[in-house]
């Protein structure tokens, strides 16, 4: 096949639906969480606060260990075995193994509320932990539900009852609870998270029994896909679990020595966090698109499709990078108030390793893709043990700096690992002129001017800042005729999704395009 096939053109056109999708839902996950986040942080005390979030990263490892690396496995086979009968095999099998170890995560962590909250903070901590044993069982039967659709190419579950529909139920029930008691307490905040997690998983359940017939028509459902996803969950179950542990293994032991960093670390880390939103948009969605050039053997169509991705996901990365590199502080206090621009070097040393790894590509869910789990997790592993050995060496004297060295390396390490094997064994990453051209002719001298910005900037210059460096990107693109034919599909994919042609862009194309 050419980079003109069919294939190419399917897997383009489902790979720019879905992330555009995402995104967007991303993007009002985003804002809606910064609006829970800012009822919480504004009526809890400071050490509440350090409480609650310390509560979410320890449940959400042991959601981690609970889905069993189910999910991913249950998406990348659903689109690559051959019938429905198998696909319904797989979906039964998935759900047989992650509903009796939500159950069992659940109570484990009920029993132990107590032991980890005396462990690793005190008796809010404690509570918090009882009743997030509710959430964490419902985190992985959600998980579990929103993979099938993902099976199928369709990210609507994910994006509108896990990234849009959760947060603003916990807003409401936030604002509805709190009302109700005349104040925001840490209780009705635990609450809130709490029922806001299970109202959505309601939504998903009737979304999995309304639409899974119109993508799989009931049948009967092949024998033997237990033993078979069992052994392709397996490594993958120990790559979640090992993912988790280099995402929070820093801000765990930062509460271990100094507990009180905890929230505004938390507030560096969630800004750090913002530049992995496209590549992780992108890398749902091509998980199962990437199946298809796996199974089928076509180089070309994967490593077209993948490059192109990957250039246009800098939009999402590079722009909120400069800003938050070279005015961290202004940037903090932007977004959190006054009480959070204190300490802006964490947030810096964050930001480059979460631009490091969003330059490379959604690598970890193309791995996935082509089978290759054994490799990911040697490669998480590494991630992993990086960041824990990192944070003891480091927290205890540097406080969030060392928190923030060891984080930035860790998340950087796995998808960078992953790119190179990529590359050299089947020659997929997205390295070629057209991306590297327009990323160093935006990024050096964009980067040296900012350089010189005031650090007292007003605040409503930080939006028009990301805009400019969007705008320079795209002028890069099109100036140096960095244009090539897997973005002339990607435009024609968008005319589609709008109904209309851009005139305009076609024009550019032929005239500046190579």
């Amino acid at each position: 096949m050419g980079e003109g096939s069919s294939e190419t053109r399917q897997a383009l056109g489902s790979v720019t639906r879905g992330t555009l999708l995402l995104l967007v839902a991303t993007l009002v996950w985003v804002v809606l969480n910064f609006v829970a986040r800012v009822l919480v942080v504004r009526e809890l005390s400071s050490l509440e606060w350090s409480e609650f979030y310390y509560a979410i990263s320890f449940t959400g490892l042991l959601a981690a260990f609970g889905n069993l690396g189910v999910p991913q496995a249950v998406a990348r086979n659903i689109p690559f075995v051959s019938n429905d009968a198998e696909r319904r095999g797989i979906i039964r099998a998935g759900f047989a193994l992650v509903i009796p170890a939500s159950i069992g995560v659940s109570v484990f962590l009920v029993v132990t509320s107590g032991y980890f909250g005396g462990l690793f903070g005190g008796s809010l901590l404690g509570f918090a932990l009882e009743l997030f044993a509710i959430a964490v069982a419902v985190s992985i039967l959600s998980s579990e539900i929103a993979a099938v659709f993902q099976g199928f190419e369709d990210v609507r579950a994910n994006a509108f009852f896990i990234q849009v529909l959760n947060p603003s139920l916990f807003i409401l029930f936030l604002l509805l609870l709190g009302a109700d008691r005349g104040a925001l307490s840490f209780g009705t905040a635990v609450l809130a998270y709490v029922l806001a997690n299970v109202a959505a998983l309601l939504g998903l359940i009737g979304y999995f029994v309304r639409r899974l017939p119109r993508a799989l028509p009931a049948g009967p459902a092949a024998h033997g896909m237990g033993a078979r996803l069992r052994a392709f969950a397996l490594p993958l179950f120990a790559v979640s679990l090992l993912s988790y542990v280099a995402n929070t293994g820093d801000t765990l032991l930062l509460g271990v020595y100094h507990p009180l960093a905890v929230g505004a670390y938390g507030a560096s880390i969630s800004l750090a966090r913002l530049l992995l939103v496209g590549v992780g948009s992108l890398g749902y969605i091509l998980l199962p698109v990437m199946v298809r050039f796996a199974r089928s053997g076509e180089r070309d169509g994967a490593r077209l499709t993948y490059g192109t991705a990957t250039k246009w996901m800098v939009l999402a990365s590079l722009p909120p990078f400069l800003v938050f590199f070279f005015v961290p502080g202004l940037s903090l206090h932007f977004v959190y108030g006054s009480g959070y621009g204190g300490v802006p070097l964490p947030l810096q040393v964050l930001c480059v390793g979460a631009l490091a790894a969003t330059l490379v590509g959604p690598a970890t869910s193309a791995q996935v893709s082509y089978g290759e789990t054994k490799p990911l997790l040697l490669n998480t592993m590494a991630a992993a043990l990086f960041n824990v050995v990192l944070a003891l060496a480091l927290i205890p004297r540097y406080g969030q700096v060392g928190a923030a060295i060891a984080w930035a390396g860790a998340i950087a390490m796995t998808p960078v690992l992953s790119a190179v094997e990529l590359g050299l064994t089947h020659g997929v990453h997205p390295f070629q002129r057209h991306y590297l051209v327009p990323l160093l002719l935006t990024a050096v001298p964009l980067g040296v001017l900012f350089s010189f910005l005031p650090r007292a900037l007003p605040l409503w210059i930080l939006p028009g800042l990301v805009l400019v460096v969007a705008g320079v990107f795209l002028l890069a693109v099109l100036f140096s005729g960095s244009i090539d034919q897997g973005d002339r599909i990607l435009l024609g994919e968008i005319e589609r999704l709008l109904g209309r042609r851009i005139p305009a862009v076609r024009w550019l194309y032929r005239h500046l395009g190579r």
